[in-house]
């Protein structure tokens, strides 16, 4: 972790270090803010590669019989959550 000491001008603003945004904001502009008590986290938005999660539902066979009627599905499914 490295810590430097910024200034922050009268209206608020502060520069972010060059080494950073050229590490973590590549082509973005855009950061999260956020607070906690004492505390501003800034985070680099970045895209999230949701195909990662593709074909990654764990699921039980018993299942899968009742994906013709989805409301049977989804009852199932929470059943199982709350057990």
């Amino acid at each position: 972790m490295n810590t430097e000491l910024r200034k922050v001008d009268s209206q608020g603003r502060i520069v972010l270090p060059q080494y950073w945004r050229e590490k973590e904001l590549k082509d973005s502009d855009e950061v999260i803010i956020m607070e906690e008590k004492g505390i501003l986290k800034i985070i680099p938005k970045k895209k999230i590669d949701l195909t990662q999660f593709f074909d990654t539902l764990e699921y039980d066979d018993d299942l899968i019989d009742k994906l013709e009627n989805w409301s049977e599905f989804e009852n199932s499914l929470l059943k199982k959550k709350l057990r």
